[in-house]
């Protein structure tokens, strides 16, 4: 038992020295944890670790998905609700579907309903390992929130996905009505225990005379209580802690005082950073256990079949994606969409971002012994999970750089953004002290001089409201970049916010 925990001691160091490197080099700590744990393999007295698969599902995803949750903003999810439920369903069914025809018609020894199983298991991408990533460059709002609400429900429905291929092959038999009302019927419950679990602790959070500390226990609690209700009675965990995440995130400012949401954040935060270390970390460390599994199937050969579903799974993200934007375009027509021209760059990067991590790796895990084809699907997942993090992770900063995409949402620089709104604040001011003080103003000699400093900041608004005419003359806004010597209007705009 010491010896154990020692050996996390030392693994957790080791992620402080390997995520202090990623940020040195600016790449994604997922990458670099995972590229970590196969190097640590390599070091003569580490022992082999095998993951329990219970461990990931019971005590890493509850607070994984439940802190993702929190920080997901609802009126993002409801906007792109659309394009969301798409991706998160739907996509992970065609891409079982299509992993499905290639594993029975290229690997040996798999049917279709393997091939279903190996497709639920590798379809989700993976949140933490997308939105890592996209901190390094600067992309779309609208996009990143698609990605992180789409990484957010595709566990659920692979996972769900996953347990039916698992019964099929079990079983040898397969009806679709059924697995079909079935999935329905555990979507549904997953979201409805959730959201009654939520309740309860809104209600003891908002009634009980609760301290912070005691706030930030009952938070703890809360992923695992959602979790473990609805596995209880197998519905879907993931869309009950998903589903009650999102309910409370929204409704925080209710039932927590400030002080409770302030330290709350740090021990969240503190908490999805080590859990997110050690299961990437944990990654690398198995990889010669599942070498040693891999049975009579040569090395060289599983390499080959991980390679082949990894890009079909790349290819058949990337035709989603696309289909999707085309049908957005035509569905325009007859409906209002958030966004009727998605254009072709959103698409690409969208589809680019498609990593996978945790969950496809816990799932595959938790495949009963002696399964067939066990010890391959398990290769498999891992040699997929090793490409997309490694390839598409290193060349999506490039991608995006590249293709320089504006941001619809907020064309406007921060800089024009703040002082738009300190105008406009500047502007309601004066209108009140006109409106209630201005008899008493030509007297009072301290609301003089604060009507003027209004007065001024709501000028130096309508300075930077004007800057946006670049001296070219074209309407854009890149005078902020420039120096104050190549454009007059930007070196008045500056010197009258100086002034204010």
């Amino acid at each position: 038992m010491e010896h154990q925990f020692f050996l996390f001691i030392l693994l957790v160091i080791f992620i402080q020295g390997l995520v202090m490197l990623s940020q040195k080099i600016r790449v994604a700590y997922p990458i670099v944890l995972l590229l970590g744990g196969l190097a640590l393999c390599t070091v003569p007295g580490v022992p082999a670790i095998a993951i329990e698969p219970d461990y990931i599902f019971v005590i890493f995803l509850p607070p994984l998905l439940y802190e993702a949750a929190w920080y997901t903003s609802w009126k993002d999810l409801w906007r792109w609700r659309r394009i969301i439920g798409t991706f998160a369903f739907l996509m992970v069914i065609v891409t079982s579907l299509v992993v499905a025809w290639v594993s029975s018609s290229f690997l040996p020894g798999f049917t279709m309903a393997l091939g279903f199983l190996l497709g639920g298991i590798v379809s989700p991408p993976d949140a933490v390992s997308a939105t890592s990533v996209l901190k390094y460059v600067k992309v779309p709002k609208r996009l990143s929130a698609i990605i992180e609400g789409e990484s957010l429900l595709n566990d659920a429905s692979s996972l769900i996905v996953f347990r039916f291929a698992l019964i099929a092959v079990d079983s040898g038999r397969f009806v679709f009505q059924e697995a079909a009302i079935s999935f329905a019927v555990v979507i549904v419950m997953g979201i409805t225990i959730g959201l009654a679990v939520a309740v309860i602790y809104y209600f003891l959070h908002k009634k009980l005379p609760t301290s912070a500390n005691m706030d930030i226990v009952l938070t703890l609690t809360a992923p695992y209580v959602m979790y473990l209700t609805a596995e209880m009675f197998h519905f879907s965990g993931v869309l009950a802690v998903v589903s009650g995440g999102l309910f409370l995130s929204h409704r925080r400012h209710q039932f927590l005082s400030a002080t409770s949401r302030l330290r709350g954040s740090t021990v969240w935060s503190a908490l999805a950073f080590v859990l997110n270390g050690l299961v990437f970390l944990l990654i690398g460390l198995e990889m010669p256990v599942i070498v040693r599994e891999l049975g009579a199937v040569s090395i060289m050969s599983a390499i080959g079949y991980g390679v082949l579903i990894t890009a079909v799974l790349i290819v058949t993200r990337l035709a989603c994606t696309y289909f999707a934007s085309v049908f957005t375009v035509f569905i325009s027509r007859f409906i209002t969409t958030a966004d009727p021209s998605p254009g072709w760059k959103g698409p690409l990067i969208f589809g680019w971002a498609g990593m996978r991590g945790v969950v496809s790796l816990a799932a595959a895990l938790s495949i009963p012994l002696h399964f067939p084809q066990r010890n391959l699907i398990l290769f498999i997942t891992f040699t997929v999970i090793l490409l997309t993090l490694v390839v598409q992770g290193l060349t999506l900063p490039w991608l995006v750089n590249r293709l320089d995409m504006e941001d619809a949402d907020h064309p406007a620089p921060p800089e024009q953004q703040d002082h738009a709104v300190r105008a406009q604040l500047a502007e309601v001011a004066i209108r009140h002290i006109d409106n209630h003080y201005g008899q008493e103003l030509p007297a009072n000699a301290p609301l003089q001089q604060l009507r003027s400093r209004y007065v001024a900041e709501a000028e130096a608004g309508e300075m930077w409201k004007e800057g946006t005419m670049c001296c070219t003359g074209r309407r854009r806004w890149p005078c902020w970049k420039r120096s104050a010597g190549t454009c007059r209007r930007w070196r008045r705009v500056r010197s009258v916010q100086m002034t204010a």
